[in-house]
């Protein structure tokens, strides 16, 4: 795990805990690293988690099938970013996603239970940590709202402008790159990626924006 401490210190969860303390607590959590090849499953729907996943190298994909194999993209998780974290913090319940490998995957787990018993020394990087998952869990839950906003519009290209839009206010600029590639981007909006495509040419057309593969400028 020590190959990937800079990762770890990284990431929200961990985030103003110095490298010894790091260290220190993958023990006490329990923190288990597992491996996985690009497309195999990490978690699927139905399961119960018990503990939290974190990305250490590659990329997770966060989705909802129906029993037809229509997919439906959550959110998407690369190295420091953590999934299944709201699961675990609720004892016996069923996901209702499933987490897949974008890519090859290395991930850590850490059991839920011991990061929400405060130790008998109750130190503080452990409090700290407490307070730092909620800080996350409550961003991922802005930014589900922030999904059902965009997916609310009610055409494709206004769909596209809320998801835009909503990534400038949150870089703070009109020239980024998105973490989706097109296919992914239709089934995060819940459109079809040939009329998103379509779309995205008309929109460039007007000069509205302009694009290569996943990298945008919007113009305004």
């Amino acid at each position: 795990m020590k190959d990937y401490l800079s990762v770890i210190r990284s990431s929200q969860l961990f985030s103003g805990v110095s490298e010894e303390e790091v260290i220190a607590m993958l023990s006490c959590l329990k923190a288990e690293r597992k491996d996985f090849p690009k497309d195999a499953f990490l978690l699927r729907a139905g399961d119960t988690a018990e503990s939290i996943g974190l990305v250490l190298s590659g990329s997770v994909l966060v989705i909802q099938e129906d029993i037809w194999g229509n997919r439906n993209i959550l959110s998407k998780a690369g190295p420091g970013q953590t999934f299944a974290a709201a699961f675990a913090c609720a004892p016996g319940s069923r996901l209702n996603v499933s987490v897949v490998a974008e890519t090859p995957v290395t991930a850590m787990f850490l059991n839920v239970k011991r990061i929400l018993t405060v130790c008998p020394s109750a130190c503080t990087h452990h409090s700290r940590i407490i307070r730092n998952l909620l800080g996350e869990l409550a961003g991922k839950n802005l930014r589900f709202s922030e999904k059902l906003t965009h997916m609310g519009q009610r055409t494709t290209r206004a769909k596209l402008m809320s998801y835009f839009s909503a990534e400038a206010q949150r870089l703070g600029k009109y020239e980024f790159d998105i973490p989706f590639s097109r296919q992914q981007l239709a089934d995060y909006l819940g459109v079809e990626r040939s009329g998103l495509s379509l779309e995205l040419g008309k929109m460039r057309g007007e000069g509205l924006l302009d694009f290569h593969k996943s990298h945008f400028v919007l113009k305004v």
